[in-house]
């Protein structure tokens, strides 16, 4: 199983992502969040935010996200993911994926600002939303309106979802 939460900077993906992670811990499911941050990182962060750039980090987190469905392992995708047909590349090429669109309105996302990405980095670089491209998901698997919910509601609603995909005890089907 992979859990894609993707949507703008500020949605709350590494919020539930990491609230997903802690819920599959204590269930003993093995399971990985791979934010797209980290891989950034990992990479000295060699590349910038153009949308060439930004297909190529998607890419390498698509890689991940295959290799850990392919070893058996949750993995909990955290990325902006901007860019739809890379969308339904990972569609076609990953079991068990699940995309989750944490629908976010932009203005309320550069209000709270909560990581600093707007306001560190307007005029220095694009960004999703404003001055690159942002593709409105074609085919998400659920849609979460994050400005009407607080963070429980969304991360209940993406284990309501989950439950009703693999059942009710869907902590045992993924291991």
């Amino acid at each position: 199983m992979i859990v894609w939460l993707m949507g703008i900077s500020g949605a709350g993906k590494t919020t539930i992502g990491r609230m997903l992670e802690r819920y599959f811990n204590d269930k003993g499911v093995k399971n990985y969040l791979l934010d797209g941050d980290e891989v950034r990182d990992l990479f000295d962060r060699d590349l910038g935010y153009s949308d060439a750039d930004r297909e190529a980090n998607v890419k390498r987190i698509l890689l991940g996200a295959y290799l850990l469905g392919r070893n058996g392992i949750v993995g909990i995708i955290c990325n902006i993911s901007p860019l739809e047909p890379l969308r339904a590349l990972a569609r076609r090429k990953i079991v068990g994926y699940h995309e989750i669109y944490l629908k976010k309105d932009l203005r309320i996302s550069m209000e709270h600002d909560v990581k600093g990405v707007y306001r560190e980095n307007a005029g220095k670089t694009q960004l999703v939303g404003i001055d690159a491209r942002f593709d409105e998901p074609q085919h998400p698997d659920l849609v979460l309106e994050v400005d009407k919910m607080t963070e429980e509601e969304t991360f209940q609603a993406v284990l309501d979802y989950l439950k009703r995909k693999y059942g009710a005890e869907f902590g045992g089907a993924v291991q």
